[in-house]
């Protein structure tokens, strides 16, 4: 009769999913709009105290008998926001997020003090790309002086909400790698780089303590009782979405790959050891599992057939009809849906270009297809990185908002040329943090069952949903990938100024 429930704080909504283990079913699931804050100079931000009110009115959308059988939770949130916290817990200026790319040039500045990306890299494993953790510090220095002057901890938005539920400051080493300042190989913060990003403060009395994995918490009890909970639920770490998403879909061993279609897109694949590329092609993340996520990430997903869509006055619901209309590689129209600048390929001041205009391709239909394949065509762009250091799948798993769509599913194994399977749970990130409480509750109780063994027995996928690639289409979306490269050749020395 014992649930656990999952957590996940996202960029545009606070999702609650709670899962019972015995029947391999969701029970409940609520979700709360958040709003965003956006600046002309490439800010995005959010209120922490509007997450804690999502979460609460979550679970208040719950049932309450369903709540009182919860014995643990996890949350998951957007990696790389950050949270300035004082002594006595205070949120000290609103959250700087993932997408937010205004300290762009603190980037620059960090590493520029460390012998560029190639020694951030030989330090920790990844370059300080736009939107990471570490450049917010020096921008909320000179920008918000008095919040830094008062910042006790450094925390990032999954390590809030566990904060509001524990009343303890940590973090996990999965979330803490999307920071910029953690060694990967060694899990270990970099002196040097924390050094560099300000070398008048102390940044590491900032960090919160790491817990391992498996690590549970004893929730609030005052925090319990406001959101309906029994005071003995436990809080597991929890991780980055991304960490969380791989736990839901099950790439927790080695060769499986799973891509998730949401405002941003991501590509990740587990490893037991650390996958670290030299010039940074990929980001070389821990997972929250105890091993590593090579993980590629673009900033600009959905959120690009939303904008189409919106424009032309239709839902993104009825996009699959626009994508039957018009044949792959949309007449040689070619999107670079570059909205929020760009992570991969590294464009943190890109913009979106629309290339290859005629009056056969101008129309809804076309441009709503060439939004979705720039989106895949960017994750195809970083896929190739792993294929060149020679990582190899047999499949792909799928989730996200994007995975709800038969078209996009079968445009993906067009693109990558794999079979794509969709887990039957939806919520990946959500249901990924529930399965990591499920894992840790059990280890608790004496159990020796591994994440990976839980997986196997919680991940299911739905085969109405899987997908296979059609040869016929293969030599359109190949020309098509490659005008899309040569495009993205063209403009980039514009784009980087």
């Amino acid at each position: 009769m014992s649930l656990v429930a999952g957590i996940d704080a996202g960029t545009q909504s606070l999702k609650v999913v709670v899962y019972d283990p015995a029947t391999r079913a969701l029970v409940a699931s609520a979700s709360v709009p958040l709003d965003l804050t956006s600046g002309d100079d490439g800010s995005r931000e959010q209120q922490p105290a509007d997450w804690v009110a999502a979460m609460h009115g979550c679970f208040a959308r719950i049932d309450p008998d369903v709540r009182s059988r919860i014995v643990a939770l996890a949350v998951s949130g957007q990696q790389h926001g950050f949270v300035p916290v004082d002594a006595d817990g205070n949120v000290l200026a609103p959250a700087k997020l993932w997408c937010d790319t205004s300290t762009t040039a603190e980037c620059g500045q960090i590493m520029n003090a460390v012998g560029g990306a190639a020694g951030t890299i030989e330090l920790a494993g990844n370059p300080i790309l736009a939107g990471y953790t570490a450049s917010k510090l020096p921008w909320t220095k000179t920008h918000r002086s008095d919040a830094y002057a008062r910042l006790a901890t450094i925390l990032l938005p999954h390590d809030y909400l566990n904060f509001v539920l524990t009343g303890q400051r940590f973090c996990e080493y999965g979330d803490a790698s999307g920071t910029g300042w953690l060694d990967v190989r060694t899990r270990t913060w970099s002196a040097d780089l924390l050094r560099a990003t300000d070398p008048e403060r102390d940044l590491a009395a900032c960090l919160p303590p790491i817990a391992a994995p498996e690590t549970l918490f004893d929730i609030d009890a005052a925090t319990a009782a406001r959101l309906g909970l029994p005071p003995t639920v436990k809080v597991a770490v929890g991780g980055g979405d991304n960490m969380m998403a791989a736990i839901g879909t099950g790439c927790v061993e080695e060769g499986r790959l799973a891509m998730s279609l949401g405002t941003s897109g991501t590509l990740f694949a587990y490893s037991d050891t650390p996958v670290v590329d030299p010039a940074g092609a990929w980001a070389a993340f821990c997972s929250s599992t105890g091993g590593w996520l090579p993980l590629i990430c673009t900033m600009n997903c959905t959120v690009a057939t939303e904008q189409v869509a919106k424009a032309f006055g239709f839902s993104t619901r009825d996009g699959d009809v626009h994508l039957r209309t018009t044949p792959p590689g949309a007449d040689g129209l070619v999107m670079l849906p570059f909205l929020n600048g760009e992570r991969t390929p590294d464009l943190p001041l890109g913009k979106g270009v629309l290339a290859g205009l005629d009056t056969t391709n101008f129309s809804p239909a076309h441009l709503y297809r060439a939004a979705m394949e720039g989106a895949t065509y960017s994750l195809k762009y970083g896929f190739d990185a792993f294929v060149r250091a020679g990582m190899r799948f047999e499949r792909i798993v799928l989730t996200g908002g994007g995975s709800n769509s038969a078209a996009w599913r079968q445009l993906v194994a067009d693109v990558f040329d794999l079979p794509v399977d969709v887990p039957v749970q939806a919520e990946g990130a959500a249901f990924g943090a529930a399965l990591q409480a499920l894992w840790a509750w059990d280890k608790a109780q004496g159990s020796e069952r591994s994440i990976a063994e839980v997986t196997r027995t919680h991940v299911a996928v739905d085969p109405a949903l899987s997908a296979t690639p059609d040869a016929s289409r293969a030599p359109a979306y190949a020309a098509a990938y490659h005008r899309f490269l040569q495009y993205l050749d063209a403009v980039t020395p514009l784009q980087r100024g």
